[in-house]
């Protein structure tokens, strides 16, 4: 078995399948970490930049970075996200407990664990429905979780060790699910093995991340970040799980987050394999996952678009036109970054009320992060949305509130929005 597990530093092996024959799909410079954002004290000292570069294996088409920063330094016990306050994300999420009992047939008091479970918002769905819902988050958003969700919580990274202690003391999981951080953990091999000892022989594991082939049909080149470690296409993850005696048994699309993968994971021989898991291994073969041609398309569109977004930014400041950002998604330091769009172009991202990055400055570039009540007493000539997956609903909120500033949409293609 390949080992999953690797450490700080240069990966120069493709994670999954032990691959070293890889290939550069797109270098975005050194970069510093996404959500490393800075307290005003802070900007005047050096900061970390770190390789920020994809590849990709022609051999089961995972792509990944090839430099793995330390997990305690990504995650830091003040890391700024919280999934809760993003509206449709919570409807997401709380949905997503109903989809999964009723697909699986699970029992009231069952285990539910969640692997970087954050806020708790995800599990709240499950604990409405009568099941045990346990988070285990790394992070200081645990308390949160705790005191405001009543989402019992451990804050601990996920390992082995911790997995066979939660066994021991609230017995096996009969569902687990990783949403949005399965990509991100470097010892893969620990967390794996973790899952195999803690789920009961019939449970089911759930992986949701960002989807290899909707990233490259979308330029989405801002989802690349020190955080994201791995972005998987349904072969890659196949032959993950395979190695751990383990199937994946059905899988899903959807569009959060500009496309998402979801897969759903038993022990050898508990579950018949639904169609849609060759379905979507045809897709990805017929696409040409394994070539270089997707590949080339994907690292010209991101140029196009970056050139597109910063000709625009140039020229509104000629003219003398207010251009200003909205939301601090944690892909929008890549996507900023990579573009260079400093604050003499882009003076301030304005974020909602309840946000934790609030005060807080953009890591690399030090745009101010301020509260989005701005926007409607400035009305700005134009408002870049940088959680661009969220336009339609961002909008309409923003325009129900009185904002008549222009949107700029900077993916999947550049796009100015006048209505």
């Amino acid at each position: 078995m390949v080992d999953h597990d690797v450490k700080p530093g240069k990966l120069d092996r493709c994670q999954i399948c032990g691959c070293e024959d890889l290939e550069l799909v797109l270098d975005a410079g050194h970069q510093p970490l996404c959500d490393s954002l800075l307290t005003k004290d802070r900007l005047d000292m050096p900061e970390t930049y770190y390789p920020l570069r994809l590849y990709r294996c022609p051999n089961c088409t995972n792509t990944q970075l090839d430099h793995v920063v330390d997990g305690s330094v990504v995650y830091s016990p003040e890391y700024p996200y919280r999934s809760g306050i993003t509206a449709e994300l919570r409807v997401y999420q709380e949905a997503f407990a109903d989809t999964v009992i009723e697909r699986l047939g699970v029992g009231e008091g069952s285990l539910c664990v969640d692997i970087g479970s954050n806020d708790g918002t995800l599990l709240t769905g499950f604990k409405k429905r009568n099941m045990r819902a346990l988070g285990v988050e790394p992070t200081n958003i645990a308390h949160i979780a705790r005191d405001e969700n009543g989402i019992e919580t451990i804050q601990s990274f996920f390992t082995e060790p911790l997995a066979r202690d939660i066994r021991a003391e609230y017995g096996p999981a009969k569902v687990m699910t990783a949403t949005n951080v399965f990509a991100h953990m470097a010892p893969l091999g620990e967390v794996m093995r973790g899952i195999c000892a803690l789920l009961d022989n019939d449970g089911v594991f759930i992986t949701e991340s960002h989807y290899l082939l909707d990233v490259l049909k979308g330029a989405q080149y801002d989802t690349i970040y020190h955080e994201h470690i791995r972005t998987y296409s349904l072969k890659s993850l196949v032959c993950l799980f395979e190695q751990y005696g383990m199937d994946l048994f059905h899988v899903q699309r959807a569009d959060r987050y500009g496309g998402n993968i979801r897969a759903y994971a038993c022990f050898k021989g508990q579950r018949p394999i639904d169609p849609s898991v060759q379905a979507l291994l045809d897709l990805e073969q017929a696409e040409g996952l394994d070539k270089a041609p997707i590949y080339s398309a994907f690292r010209d569109n991101a140029y196009q678009t970056r050139d597109d977004l910063m000709e625009f930014a140039y020229n509104a400041r000629r003219l003398g036109q207010r251009f200003v950002g909205n939301s601090c998604p944690g892909r929008c330091s890549t996507l900023l970054n990579f573009c260079g769009m400093k604050p003499e172009l882009l003076p301030y991202l304005a974020e909602q009320p309840t946000s934790l990055k609030l005060g807080m400055f953009l890591p690399g570039l030090h745009q101010p992060i301020v509260e989005n009540s701005i926007l409607l007493r400035e009305q700005p000539d134009y408002v870049l949305l940088l959680a661009w997956h969220y336009a339609t609903p961002i909008m309409e909120q923003l325009r129900a509130r009185g904002l008549k500033s222009k949107f700029v949409m900077p993916l999947p293609k550049f796009a100015v929005i006048e209505d």
